[in-house]
């Protein structure tokens, strides 16, 4: 007879209101076409959405919001570019 493995609960925590708005911005980033849009578009975007943001989430800080809005601004940037690579270094990175 095959041993049964006891079941263990795992305390899980809910989410911050911190966590739960910065997953709903880079939902809303991903979904509304903001990356990749030209910087004044960019701006009103997120001076809109963080207005929503701030109703919606009452318990954040100003200090949160503006946090907020430096990772959702990060997070929009194109990515930057390292070093070039010469075929040897890339071959040995493999």
């Amino acid at each position: 007879m095959a041993k049964q493995k006891a079941k263990r609960q795992r305390d899980i925590a809910a989410p911050s209101p911190f966590e739960e708005a910065r997953d709903e911005l880079f939902q809303q980033i991903m979904q509304c076409g903001v990356i990749g849009a030209a910087p004044a578009h960019q701006e009103e975007w997120f001076r809109e959405t963080f207005a929503y943001l701030a109703d919606r989430y009452h318990e954040l800080s100003p200090t949160q919001i503006t946090e907020l809005r430096t990772l959702g601004e990060r997070f929009v940037q194109p990515p930057k570019s390292g070093p070039a690579r010469t075929p040897s270094e890339s071959a040995s990175a493999a």
